[in-house]
This record gives structure tokens, sequence and C-alpha cells, in this order.
């Protein structure tokens, strides 16, 4: 029982920090109508910032996340608008290649930078664990501070999507571009706010992730990025709920994946669970069919 309940919040501190991945890939595709492969390195740029400004400089915690997050708002405004913005009447193959693209060029940009040794990542969170059932239980406090942060995040998209007017005009470009510019809305600066919040996002699930998993290197973003991104189409991309749902449904399937069945399978037995969705429920759990008239 102890077990399985230290499983249990393990898997939901992991699905958390996919569920915030997550929400970038999914507010990006669901607005742009593109998937952003650099996300994943996005997420390791924020936790670069935030361990030099921390370890270097010695600013504290909440500090090198916030320099953390501004770092990356730019960086996905200025990677939207060199890499993505001329393309945006292109196919979605020459978009995906460029994503590629610009995926290594942070990657190795990084390791000419940072250097190609993994660094020991500090918590950010220096608050003491929470010990349940006579000590038996561990709970740590990363962990919690990751989850509130999920929740929180997602009730704070989730009404800034549906009640501001630059989330109504989210919505009307992800319906119709065409439509959206026709009622006035500068289908542009909409697209790059959507980039922004899906990098500065990315920088808090940089951080967290690094917080939990304390090891950084130039490549710790791929495969959380490529899990998040499944985490997306899980629970069905463009939904924000379904992001949420999505990450911290796949966090629990690789952890109790990899307790019970095998922890060599562990990332297999995820994308078999994925498969296994999408060949009942196309479009993820939460996702809506959509019909396109002719």
């Amino acid at each position: 029982m102890i077990s399985f309940l230290d499983h249990l919040i393990s898997g939901i501190n992991l699905g958390s920090v996919y569920a915030l991945i997550a929400l970038g890939y999914s507010m990006v595709y669901g607005i742009a109508k593109m998937l952003n492969f650099a996300h994943g390195d996005v997420i390791m740029i924020g936790a670069y910032i935030s361990f030099c400004t921390g370890h270097y400089l010695g600013l504290p915690a909440v500090v090198s996340v916030l320099l953390s997050v501004a770092v990356c708002t730019i960086l996905g405004i200025v990677i939207e608008g060199l890499a993505y913005k001329p393309l945006r009447q292109a196919g979605s193959l020459a978009v995906l290649i460029t994503a590629i693209g610009v995926s290594y060029f942070l990657q190795n940009a990084a390791q000419l930078i940072f250097g190609p040794n993994p660094v020991q990542f500090p918590s950010i969170v220096k608050m003491g664990n929470i010990s349940l059932l006579d000590g038996k239980l561990l709970i740590k406090s990363i962990s919690i501070v990751t989850i509130l942060c999920g929740i929180t995040i997602m009730l704070v998209l989730t009404w800034f999507t549906g009640k501001t007017r630059t989330g109504r005009a989210m919505r009307a470009v992800s319906e119709d571009k065409g439509a959206a510019q026709l009622m006035g809305i500068n289908v542009n600066r909409t697209i790059s706010i959507t980039f922004a919040i899906g990098s500065a996002l990315a920088a808090i699930a940089g951080v967290l992730l690094c917080s939990s998993y304390p090891t950084l290197m130039p490549t710790t973003g791929s495969m959380p990025g490529i899990k998040a991104f499944t985490a997306a189409v899980f629970g069905g991309i463009g939904s924000i709920p379904g992001a949420m749902l999505g990450g911290v449904l796949l966090g629990l399937i690789e952890i109790f994946g990899k307790a019970y069945i095998s922890s060599e399978l562990g990332d297999a037995i995820v994308f078999a669970v994925l498969i296994v969705v999408l060949l009942f429920k196309p479009t993820g759990l939460l996702g809506k069919q959509i019909r396109e008239k002719v």
C-alpha cells in the first residue's frame, strides 16, 4: 500500500510536468495549427537560465525562475518571428522540418555555451518534505509545488482563453484565421502571444522537471518534449483540460509501468497505451471531432 501511494504521488508529479509542457504544445497547435518540436528544447534553455542565474550569480530561486520565464518568453517570440512566421502560408511539411531544425540548433547552441557534460540542478523548493503514516510515506515538497503549479496554470489558462479579449482572439484565430482577420483581429500578433505563453510555460516546466530529476544537459528537454506531445495527443490536442488530463495519465502510466511491469519497457508501455487509445478515440480523450465543409 505504501509503495502504491509513493508511485501514485510520483506519477502525478511527473504527469504535472508533462501537462505543463503539453499545454504549450496544445496552445500552439490549437491556434497556429503547427507542431513546434523545438518546444522541448525551450524547456532545456529555461532550466539553464535558472541554473546559471541561481548558481553563478547567487540570485534567489524566485528571481532566477522569473528571469528564466522572461528569457524563454522572448526566445519563443524570436523563434516564431524568424523561423515560423515566414512559413505562415507554406505547407505543414516545411514547417515541421523547420521545427526540427530549430530544435537541433538550440541543442547545439546549448552544448557550445554550457558544455556537453551534465550538471546537478539544485531544487528551487527549500521547504522540508512531508512525512505521513508514521514516516513510512514521504512526500517531497517539490512534488506538491509541481502539482499545485500544474492545476493553477491550467485553471488560469482556461479563464484566460474564455474570459479575456486576447483569449477570445486566440479562439477566433483557432477557428478561422481568415474570418478572424476580417473581424479586425491581428492574427500575427495573436500567434506571437501564443508562442510567448507556451515558451513561458516551458521555462516553468523545465525548472520543475530538473528540480524533481536533478540532472541538466543540452538534451534534457528532448524526451520529455516528445512525451508531452504524446500527452497532448492523448488528452486531445488543442484542449487545455485535455493536455492536463493527458499529462497526468501519461505520468501515472509511465511510473506504474516501470514499477509493476518493466523498468526497461516503461517508455514503450506509454506509447503502446497511446496507440490503443487513438485506435478507439482518434481525437484523444477530450478532443472534439472537427468537420470540414467543402
